[in-house]
């Protein structure tokens, strides 16, 4: 390999051979943190080149495998040649409630509201309890639960790489390393952490800590803006270079924001308001996609269908469901100009919360939801559904997102991050 690295990647990699020849029996996590633009993928590449792994083959003997947690992150990978998977495809099988116990449920929680009013003080108190715990039930029942997949190829394996590991939780780190195998995790400290969790990763101390910017990215203004970003400095407004600008939000059209790039923002809110006006400033008026060049994102990985959570898509043939109230059918393009066969059956729920959110939908709606292909309007997204993602010119919508100044931080930087080559902040 003819890449020059630093002194720094040069020890890096020096740490990840030894680790692995010498210490992972009693040392399982070799942790692997830098901010962006350090090379943390390049000197892992040439680590495994240093130790003569080769990525390991479904189903075979041997070798590396290498898993993130978001499906876009893994399609990003894979695009430029590093084949990966999802950490739950990678060491879970799918668990569903049937129907029958989704029913019992449900009548006994019916049975209970029921009768409530006849009770005494006594009983009453305690059937209220009851009814607390059951709805809780129920808001989660009609979820795929994911349970261990003991014939998950990572039996086999000699070593998992885990890349974008800020989003992995403890239940999940404990997952993986029940399978025993070395793990070599790749972390950015910088970048925000699961929702209503905190990173298992990188909340521990780093073996490795890259902070020096490689030389490829050291003029990138991009860069220098997420430094600021995660160090807390205020970023100005004006121009950094042709391509990285900050500006007042109100300086920009919901028009104008349709040719600048890909939206991010902090909330669900916003990004519902951000679709709508967008939505209604490219001319599309219905409530419902039309298939008529509409920006569709999928919500859920189908891995049946080769859809990726985070995926962006085109829908053709849109008509009404025969059957399902609730669904409308289409036909699929990925945003790599792949056709899925045949007309599919998509959930209009989160295009209903566009027009009125109602925090009770997914639980109000399981039966009506079961099986279907969920997306939303894709203008504008949240910062942890970009998480993964990159793209070619971002916009960064500054809504105020974060409960502390270590949070607010932790999200423009994961956002300016996302951009590869323009970022346009909007405040």
């Amino acid at each position: 390999m003819s890449i020059t690295v630093t002194a720094a990647q040069a020890k890096a990699i020096s740490i990840i051979r030894d680790w692995y020849l010498n210490h992972r029996n009693e040392q399982q996590i070799l942790r692997v943190f830098g901010y962006a633009g350090t090379g943390k993928t390049t000197i892992t590449n040439l680590a495994m080149h240093a130790l003569g792994l080769e990525p390991m083959t479904p189903g075979g003997l041997g070798g590396v495998l290498f898993a993130a947690f978001t499906g876009k992150a893994v399609y990003v990978m894979t695009r430029k040649g590093t084949p990966a998977q999802t950490i739950h495809s990678l060491i879970y099988r799918l668990s569903e409630a049937s129907p029958e116990e989704i029913a019992r449920v449900s009548d006994e929680l019916a049975a209970l509201e029921r009768d409530l009013p006849r009770m005494g003080v006594v009983e009453r108190g305690f059937a209220e309890a009851q009814i607390v715990q059951l709805k809780l039930r129920l808001d989660h029942i009609h979820e795929p639960q994911f349970v261990l997949n003991p014939q998950s190829d990572l039996r086999d394996a000699d070593l998992l790489v885990l890349d974008e590991v800020s989003m992995v939780g403890k239940k999940m780190a404990d997952d993986l390393l029940a399978f025993g195998k070395p793990i070599l995790v790749l972390g950015d400290p910088g970048q925000l952490p699961p929702v209503n969790d905190e990173g298992f990763f990188v909340k521990g101390e780093p073996d490795v800590m890259l902070t020096e910017i490689h030389r490829q990215a050291a003029d990138s203004p991009i860069l220098r803006l997420a430094t600021m970003a995660r160090e807390g400095q205020p970023i100005p407004f004006g121009a950094f270079d042709d391509n990285v600008w900050k500006m007042s939000r109100h300086d920009v059209t919901p028009a104008q924001l349709l040719h600048g790039g890909q939206v991010i923002c902090g909330t669900n809110a916003t990004r519902r308001r951000l679709n709508m006006a967008m939505k209604r400033a490219a001319g599309f008026a219905a409530d419902y996609p039309t298939g008529a060049g509409e920006k569709i994102i999928c919500l859920r990985n189908r891995h049946d269908l080769g859809l990726i959570n985070g995926m962006f898509l085109t829908l053709s043939a849109v008509q009404p469901h025969p059957h399902n109230p609730r669904a409308f059918r289409a036909e699929i393009e990925t945003e790599d100009g792949a056709a899925i066969g045949g007309a599919q059956d998509f959930w209009r729920g989160e295009y209903d919360d566009h027009l009125l959110f109602d925090p009770n939908r997914n639980r109000n709606e399981w039966s009506g939801r079961r099986g279907l292909i969920e997306t939303s309007w894709g203008y504008a997204i949240t910062c942890h559904k970009a998480q993964g993602s990159q793209y070619p010119t971002v916009i960064v919508v500054d809504d105020g997102f974060g409960h502390s100044a270590e949070a607010r931080n932790q999200w423009l930087y994961t956002a300016i991050t996302r951009a590869e080559h323009g970022l346009l902040i909007l405040s």
